[in-house]
């Protein structure tokens, strides 16, 4: 348990030592904060000295000194003035601190992620991914905004309090100091316990977000397997998962006010007894012990403040932890200081014993090899999770294989520039992609200076252009996130025409054709034709009459290449790929 503590301990030293990094470039406005926050304590401090003058000029009876009280009162107008416009100056400066820190970590928690490698955002819920960047950061700016505004102003008073009060009465002052650690020991105890029901609280909100984000994408799904009633058990299981830690965390955050107002109540009424008497044996004027009364109030308030400031610290803290445990993941390898960029690839590719698995105890491609020449068109055909897919993933180092090497016109693709890589492929995968943008800026994805015209002429080669030109502000339709208000086929012609429009040197189709209709497809497959020639082209397919014209065919089944060969070829062997073909044409023939 010890252990435990000091771990716990030891990270949340390192995760605040990492959050003052990030403060340390806006210094200058920290330090005019800083100075801002003393003026105002300095100066709410002098108001009790002036309003116990003030007192003491009011001795009795047609007994008062009004050319002293009119100055007193003179001096408390304008210090309230100076402190209320410093205030709202020091507001001011620590909202920018806060805000531009939280931009700061939010774009490059954001950066970072582009650069991860994909396994990790393939193990990873993509809603706890924006639970992070979003939520966690959210909460990490309200605990850091409320450290700037309340805890250097509440320390700081509590120091000046301390100085005025004994100024006016040591031995009074030193009772108060002494009790005060008390609510001390208090705090930390209910703070260690709140911290860690927040921590449990930032977890379970991003696993709720995650399982609200996958069941909002795929609710025509669950509605057509009649899901909804166990998704709405998993939810609520989630969810009163994250009622009770919200409760736990809330419960042992509010008692931290009450307890430490419990302890300063009966500071303060100690305080009033013991100057009282005081007051009556001379030691002090009636208007010191107003004085001193009113800052063993200001004394005590920071202390509620100050408490309530680390239980939001502990929110901060915990959700700050899970972003930075995000940027701390590490990053794709780094591509070497030599790595070259590839400029006008021939489009030969050598696959050279080349093995992966996504999991070391599950092997998948094991000793692979393949030649391509320039020009070829390659269909790659299989059973369902023989590894078609992973070795797209492989030739886009999107993965990098475990041994053996992948190579384009001879140069291993670890020494090449991934960019200047993965643009000499046009991609167009049976999962498709839009962004919540207009058809124009879709089809240019990869061209963002494409002319109006060359937009045209891509969308009419994938035959996508009749279609746009039906949607009420053809071109440029918005469409939304993921082109939510298209049909599947007609969102695939829009990633065709994205490829078009880039003319690559080299090709990848993932089942590019599979949600369009036979007519349509007929038409795109003709426009492939024109596309694929004198380019190197991978086309994987499940439905074989696709592929047929392809200048070798591969039959992949765990991981291996069984057969290779043209169609003819294949069937004239009567082997794995004959299988495959009469299974699917042997009702029609």
């Amino acid at each position: 348990m010890g252990k435990s503590n000091e771990r716990k301990t030891g990270s949340n030293a390192r995760t605040l030592g990492r959050i003052l990094r990030y403060i340390r470039p806006y210094g200058g406005l920290v330090a005019l904060s800083l100075v801002l926050s003393l003026l105002t304590v300095g100066l709410t401090l002098y108001v009790p000295i002036l309003t116990g003058r003030g007192v003491d000029a009011i001795v009795g009876t047609g007994q008062v000194d009004f050319t002293a009280l009119l100055a007193v009162i003179a001096g408390i107008v304008i210090s309230v003035a100076v402190t209320a416009l410093a205030q709202w100056i020091m507001s001011h400066i620590n909202n920018k601190i806060t805000y531009r820190i939280v931009r700061d970590l939010r774009v490059q928690a954001f950066n970072h992620l582009q650069a991860l490698p994909l396994s990790y955002v393939d193990r990873h819920p993509s809603g706890d991914l924006i639970s992070r960047i979003v939520t966690d950061i959210d909460q990490f700016s309200d605990g850091l905004l409320l450290g700037f505004t309340q805890l250097f102003t509440g320390v700081a008073t509590i120091a000046g309090t301390i100085l005025f009060m004994l100024s006016i009465d040591p031995w009074i002052t030193l009772v108060v100091v002494l009790l005060s650690p008390l609510s001390f020991v208090l705090a930390n105890f209910i703070s260690k316990k709140s911290f860690t029901m927040f921590r449990k609280q930032s977890e379970t909100r991003g696993e709720l977000t995650g399982f609200t984000n996958e069941m909002l994408g795929g609710l025509k799904v669950v509605q057509a397997f009649d899901h909804q009633a166990q998704a709405c058990e998993e939810f609520d299981e989630i969810n009163r998962r994250l009622s009770e830690y919200s409760m736990k965390a809330t419960f042992f955050s509010s008692i931290t006010n009450p307890a430490t107002r419990f302890m300063y109540s009966a500071i303060y009424a100690g305080v009033a007894i013991a100057g009282s008497f005081s007051a009556m044996g001379g030691a002090l004027t009636v208007g010191q012990l107003s004085s001193f009364l009113s800052y063993t109030n200001q004394y005590t308030k920071p202390f509620n403040e100050i408490t309530s400031v680390l239980t939001e610290f502990q929110n901060a803290i915990a959700s700050a932890a899970r972003v930075f445990a995000l940027i701390d993941e590490p990053p794709a390898p780094a591509e070497p200081a030599d790595a070259v960029t590839l400029t006008d690839p021939e489009g030969r590719i050598d696959l050279d014993h080349a093995a992966f698995s996504y999991t070391p105890e599950v092997p998948l491609i094991r000793d692979l090899n393949l030649a391509v020449e320039p020009g070829q068109r390659v269909a790659i055909v299989g059973p369902t999770g023989c590894g078609k897919t992973t070795l797209i993933n492989l030739l886009m180092r999107f993965y990098d294989v475990d041994s053996g090497a992948i190579r384009v016109d001879g140069r291993d693709i670890r020494q090449i520039t991934r960019k200047s890589l993965r643009t000499s492929y046009g991609m167009v995968l049976q999962d498709t992609w839009l962004r919540a943008a207009s058809i124009r800026d879709n089809i240019a994805y990869g061209r963002p200076d494409a002319s109006q015209e060359e937009i045209e002429a891509a969308a009419r080669k994938a035959h996508a252009h009749s279609f746009i030109m039906r949607l009420p502000e053809g071109y440029d339709t918005v469409i939304s996130e993921g082109g939510g208000n298209l049909s599947q086929g007609q969102k695939q012609l829009l990633c065709i025409a994205r490829v078009m429009l880039c003319l690559p040197p080299m090709l990848i189709l993932d089942e590019a054709t599979s949600s369009i209709d036979t007519m349509t497809e007929l038409r795109v497959q003709r426009a492939f034709e024109t596309l694929m020639r004198g380019r190197t082209s991978f086309v994987v397919a499940h439905r074989l009459s696709t592929i047929q014209t392809a200048d070798v065919i591969l039959v992949m089944d765990q991981g291996h290449i069984v057969e290779q060969g043209t169609h003819e070829e294949l069937l004239a062997k009567k082997g794995f790929y004959a299988r495959l073909y009469n299974s699917q044409f042997a009702a029609e023939e």
